[in-house]
């Protein structure tokens, strides 16, 4: 039975604000790709028609942080790297969610370096992890749909007005610590 029918039948609609926006959040997720290293390729792929990320909403991969739901950070971040990925995130509007891709972002890889942050959750809220080296494109879309499972859940009720809450230390350029 479509809208027409519905609206003709019974004569309103009712629902609630949070219902809306979150059918709203839950149908368009947007993606930053920041693609850093070789995980980079997997993410463009999961987006390309054999693997049709465009089935969630989420084929749109806006090149502006302004303009994105999702950072998706695929690949080695270093310490010089480390203040950029965050000014990015701080960058994006809320409600924003935070996507680790592959065994360098999410635990540093095989690089155990003074250089290489060893998580990148050390300086973002990560929200999902997604395992291996490269991941394959199926993990990607496994990762934005467990975004989605987020949005609908009855946990998740979406901030109207954000009062500029800081939820992880900034990284300094110039130091190896995050602070």
């Amino acid at each position: 039975m479509g809208l027409d029918e519905q609206l003709q039948k019974d004569g309103f609609i009712t629902t609630s604000i949070d219902a809306v926006i979150k059918w709203a959040q839950n149908s368009s997720v947007w993606p930053f790709p920041l693609g850093i290293s070789c995980c980079a390729i997997e993410m463009m792929a999961a987006a390309s028609p054999r693997f049709d990320l465009a089935r969630f909403g989420s084929e749109v991969f806006r090149m502006t942080p302004r303009q994105s739901d999702v950072l998706l950070v695929a690949g080695t971040v270093t310490y010089k790297m480390a203040w950029v990925v965050r000014k990015i995130y701080d960058q994006m509007p809320d409600p924003k969610w935070v996507i680790s891709m592959g065994a360098c972002a999410s635990t540093g890889g095989m690089f155990r370096s003074y250089s290489v942050v060893q998580s990148i959750d050390k300086f973002l809220p990560v929200d999902v992890y997604i395992s291996g080296c490269p991941p394959r494109p199926e993990s990607v879309i496994k990762a934005i749909m467990m975004i989605q499972d987020k949005i609908k859940s009855k946990e998740y009720k979406p901030a109207l007005v954000n009062f500029g809450k800081d939820v992880s230390p900034m990284p300094h350029q110039g130091s190896n610590s995050v602070m």
